[in-house]
C-alpha cells in the first residue's frame, strides 16, 4: 500500500529524491499517521467501557495519590515533611522552605517516614493517634466532606458491586477505597502486609481484593522513602506478577516515578491478553511513558479522577442496559425504581431514569415505522403488528408506570402527566387515514392505564384525578369543528365516546367477536407488568375493573350520560365488590372520604351517590341491548 502511494506521489511531483532515505522516512511517517488516525477513531474511554462491560472482573485498577487528591488526603511524603516542620518548631529552629534539608543537617541522616514516626511516637497506639489527624476527618472536615470517599471512590465501589472490578492495586495509605466499597455493601479483602498475602485465598474466590502495595497508614511499615519503594517482599512480587499477567490494567492517579518496585513488576509482566489503559492529566513523566510503551497501553485524557471514574461507570452501565433484551431490561428498570424510591436522597436519580425512558419512547414513536399514510391497509395483520410494536417499545415504561402510579408523590404528578401527553401523539391528517392517526394514541392509552392501575391499587385518588384531567390533543373536532384538546379520561379509554377506534378494534387478532376488544387486549397486556405491585390475577382483575369504573364515573362530570364503558359491564362479581367498596367509603367517611376530597367523580357524598346510581342504571340497560 505504502509503495503504491509513494509511486503516485513521485509521478505527480517535481521533486526527485537522490536516495531512498527520504522514501523510508516518508513511509515511517505515513504508518504513524495512519496508526494515530486509527487510534483516535474511537474515544479510548468508550473502548475501555466496552472492554470492562463485556469482560467483567478481568480488569484490575492501579490507583495512586491522584485519586485521593480531592479528598485532601496527604501523601506519605507530605506527612513526613509536616512532621519535620512541627519538630523544627518545637526545637525553636526555622526549617524555612526545605524541611528535608533541615532534618539532614540536624540529624545527619535522610528523612525517613518510618524512623521519624517511631522517634516521635514511641508506641503503636501513640502512632495511630498521631496519624489519624492526617487521614481521618475532624468535625469541620466532615462537614466540608473532606477526607471522605470521593466521587471516584464511590464510582469504583459501584463497579465492584456490579462485578466489573475485582482487584484494586493502590499505592495509597488511606482507607477511602475500602470504606466506599464497604458502604456499597461489599466486604473487600484487604492485603497490606506479606503475612496477609500468604494467608489470602485465591483472587478468583474473592468478591473484591484491595492490594495496598505500600501499606496502610496505621501500620508503621508503610513504604515511603526511595529505598523502601525500591523493592517488595517475595510475597508481594508473586501476587503482583499474577495480577499483571492475568488481568488487564486501568491506571489512574499514579505517576510511576517513585514506586520503583511496582514499576519493575509492570516491566516484568509479558502478558498482553488484556489491554492497559492509562489516564493522563497534564504531561506524563518519562517513567510512565516507558511503561505505556512496554504494555502497548492506550492513553485516556482526563480532567480528574472523579470525572473519569464516574463517566466510566455510567458508560459501562449504559452499554449493559442497551444490550439487554426487553424482559431483562424491564426487570432492571423496576429494580432501579424500587431502589431509588426507597430513600428521598435518590429523588433526582429517580426522575432522571424515568425522564430518560420517556424521552427514549417518545423518540422511537416519532419514527417512520408508525406512519399514518392512506396507502397502508387497515387489516388484521397490519393492525395487530402495529399494536404489538407499540407494546414492545413501551414495555419498560409501562412497568415503570405501574410502579410509578403506586408510589407516586405530588411532585411527580406533572412528570407523569406530561409523559401521557407526549406519547399520546396524533396530528391533524386526512380523514381517510384517521384509523392510523387514532392508533398513534395507543401508547398513551397503555401508559394511562398502567399509571391508573398502580394508583388504584395504592388508593392514590388525587393522582388519579390529576391523570384523568390531563389535556390530550384530539386530531378530530366534534361535528365538523376544529381539532382541540380533551381530558385524557374522555379520549384515551378504548370505549370512550371520543375514541374513534372503539368500533374498529375487533379487527385485532382473536378479538373478532369481543364487545370490548381493546379493553380486553389491554387488560391482558398489562397483567405481566402488574406483578411487582399486585400479587395475583384476581386482585389485578379487580384493580383493572375499579380503574374503568372510576373512569366511567368521572366521565359523568362532563356528559349527562355514561360515555366510558369497560370490562366491568359483564364482570358482574368484580363490579359488585367494587361498587360496594365505594359505597362503604362514602357511608363511613362522608365528605371526608378520599373519593370526595379528591373530587374524582363528585365533590359531595350526594353527588357521588347520584353518579353511582347512573352507573348502575346504565349497566343494567346494557344487559338488555
Amino acid at each position: 500500500m505504502y509503495d503504491r502511494e509513494w509511486k503516485l506521489i513521485m509521478q505527480k511531483s517535481d521533486i526527485k529524491p537522490q536516495n531512498d532515505d527520504f522514501r523510508t522516512t516518508w513511509i515511517q511517517l505515513r504508518k504513524r499517521v495512519l496508526q494515530d488516525a486509527q487510534d483516535i477513531m474511537i474515544d479510548p474511554i468508550h473502548s475501555l467501557a466496552f472492554s470492562v462491560q463485556t469482560n467483567p472482573g478481568v480488569y484490575a485498577l492501579l490507583v495512586g495519590s491522584g485519586v485521593s487528591r480531592t479528598a485532601k488526603i496527604p501523601t506519605g511524603w507530605e506527612i513526613t515533611l509536616d512532621l519535620i516542620r512541627k519538630l523544627a518548631r518545637l526545637s525553636g529552629e526555622p526549617c524555612n522552605s526545605d524541611p528535608e534539608c533541615w532534618y539532614h543537617n540536624k540529624f545527619n541522616q535522610e528523612a525517613n517516614y518510618s524512623d521519624l514516626l517511631k522517634e516521635i511516637a514511641k508506641t503503636q497506639s501513640e502512632r495511630q493517634s498521631l496519624l489519624r489527624e492526617y487521614f481521618e476527618p475532624n468535625k469541620l472536615e466532615r462537614e466540608n466532606d473532606e477526607k471522605s470517599p470521593t466521587v471516584a471512590h464511590k464510582a469504583i465501589a459501584d463497579l465492584v458491586v456490579k462485578g466489573f472490578i475485582k482487584v484494586i492495586i493502590t499505592t495509597n495509605f488511606d482507607r477511602l477505597i475500602e470504606t466506599a466499597i464497604k458502604e456499597a455493601g461489599v466486604e473487600p479483602l484487604i492485603l497490606s502486609t506479606p503475612d496477609q498475602v500468604r494467608g489470602a485465598p485465591p483472587l478468583i474466590h474473592t468478591e473484591c481484593c484491595v492490594f495496598k502495595v505500600n501499606g496502610d497508614y496505621l501500620d508503621t511499615r508503610i513504604k515511603n522513602t526511595p529505598e523502601e519503594l525500591a523493592q517488595y517482599s517475595s510475597e508481594f512480587n508473586q501476587l503482583l506478577d499474577r495480577i499483571l499477567d492475568e488481568f488487564g490494567l486501568i491506571v489512574c492517579g499514579w505517576s510511576a516515578e517513585w514506586d520503583i518496585g511496582l514499576r519493575e513488576a509492570i516491566e516484568r509482566a509479558k502478558s498482553r491478553r488484556f489491554s492497559t489503559y492509562w489516564t493522563i492529566k497534564g504531561e506524563l513523566e518519562n517513567k510512565a511513558q516507558s511503561l505505556i510503551r512496554h504494555r502497548k497501553g492506550h492513553r485516556i485524557l482526563i480532567n480528574d479522577a472523579d470525572e473519569f471514574f464516574e463517566t466510566l461507570k455510567e458508560h459501562v452501565i449504559a452499554i449493559g442496559e442497551f444490550s439487554i433484551q426487553h424482559p431483562i431490561s424491564t426487570e432492571i428498570a423496576v429494580q432501579s425504581m424500587k431502589r431509588y424510591l426507597s430513600e428521598s436522597k435518590y429523588r433526582i436519580k429517580l426522575l432522571e431514569i424515568i425522564t430518560k425512558e420517556i424521552q427514549s419512547v417518545h423518540i422511537k414513536l416519532s419514527g417512520d415505522d408508525f406512519s399514518a399514510r392512506q396507502d397502508i391497509q387497515w387489516t388484521t395483520e397490519a393492525v395487530t403488528k402495529r399494536v404489538r410494536s407499540y407494546e414492545t417499545i413501551c414495555s419498560v415504561l409501562l412497568a415503570m408506570g405501574m410502579i410509578g402510579g403506586f408510589w407516586v408523590k405530588e411532585n411527580q404528578y406533572s412528570m407523569w402527566g406530561q409523559a401521557v401527553k407526549d406519547i399520546s401523539q396524533t396530528q391533524v391528517g386526512d380523514r381517510n387515514s384517521y384509523n392510523w392517526l387514532e392508533l398513534k394514541r395507543y401508547p398513551g392509552t397503555l401508559l394511562f392505564y398502567a399509571l391508573g392501575i398502580g394508583a388504584v391499587k395504592a388508593e392514590k385518588f388525587c393522582f388519579l384525578k390529576y391523570l384523568f384531567d390531563v389535556m390530550v390533543f384530539n386530531c378530530w373536532g366534534s361535528n365538523g369543528t376544529e381539532p382541540k384538546t380533551l381530558e385524557a379520561v374522555r379520549i384515551l379509554p378504548p370505549n370512550s365516546r371520543f375514541n374513534r377506534l372503539r368500533d374498529e378494534m375487533q379487527i385485532l387478532e382473536g378479538m373478532e367477536n369481543d364487545k370490548f376488544p381493546l379493553n380486553q387486549w389491554i387488560c391482558k397486556e398489562l397483567e405481566s407488568h402488574s406483578q411487582h405491585i399486585i400479587p395475583n390475577i384476581e386482585q389485578y382483575s379487580l384493580a383493572f375493573d375499579k380503574l374503568e369504573i372510576l373512569m366511567a364515573l368521572n366521565s359523568l362530570i362532563y356528559e349527562n350520560y355514561l360515555c366510558n364503558s369497560g370490562l366491568f359491564y359483564y364482570r358482574s362479581e368484580n363490579r359488585k365488590i367494587i361498587i360496594q367498596e365505594i359505597k362503604e367509603s362514602l357511608n363511613t367517611f362522608g365528605n371526608e372520604s378520599p373519593l370526595v376530597t379528591c373530587n374524582i367523580f363528585g365533590n359531595t357524598v350526594n353527588s357521588c351517590q347520584n353518579q353511582l346510581v347512573s352507573l348502575e342504571q346504565e349497566v343494567e340497560n346494557f344487559r338488555y341491548r
